[in-house]
């Protein structure tokens, strides 16, 4: 899941740059192809390193609760 997700972000930073080098060619794509990067990263991205981050329960030492709180 790990190479899954660095995969997925080195396909995030080559889009950007492609998007950043068409748009200082003024390309009439290039916000597009921006648009569609920030929404990859939204939609695909970031979903899927939530849950690896969070799959196991790792959160739950984060939390603070009356139980666990102490003073």
């Amino acid at each position: 899941m790990k190479k899954i997700i660095s995969i997925l972000f080195i396909i995030f930073l080559i889009w950007m740059v492609i998007g950043a080098y068409l748009l200082n060619i003024n390309h009439e794509k290039a916000q597009i192809v921006m648009g569609l990067g920030v929404m990859y990263m939204s939609f695909v991205l970031m979903p899927i390193f939530i849950y690896y981050r969070y799959k196991d329960g790792k959160y739950k030492k984060y939390i603070i609760d009356n139980k666990t709180k102490k003073g």
